[in-house]
């Protein structure tokens, strides 16, 4: 998929835990899991927000396009 999640960098960079990053955007751990993974198929812009909020980080930060191969 030609948009990659760097959810984990940015955890990894502030040092969060999924369950507490989880808590404090007030999704589950499995939604992070999906998120991470690079399996979601959608996000909403609050989720994208508070994600965001709780990260102290642009959208840009999380989200970048790669093309496809070929």
């Amino acid at each position: 998929m030609p948009i990659i999640v760097d959810l984990d960098v940015q955890l990894a960079r502030r040092n969060m835990s999924v369950g507490e990053f989880a808590a404090a955007v007030g999704i589950t751990p499995a939604n992070v899991a999906v998120l991470k993974n690079g399996r979601a198929k959608a996000v909403r812009f609050t989720t994208l927000e508070a994600i965001c909020r709780v990260l102290e980080c642009q959208p840009g930060d999380l989200l970048r396009w790669v093309p496809d191969e070929g």
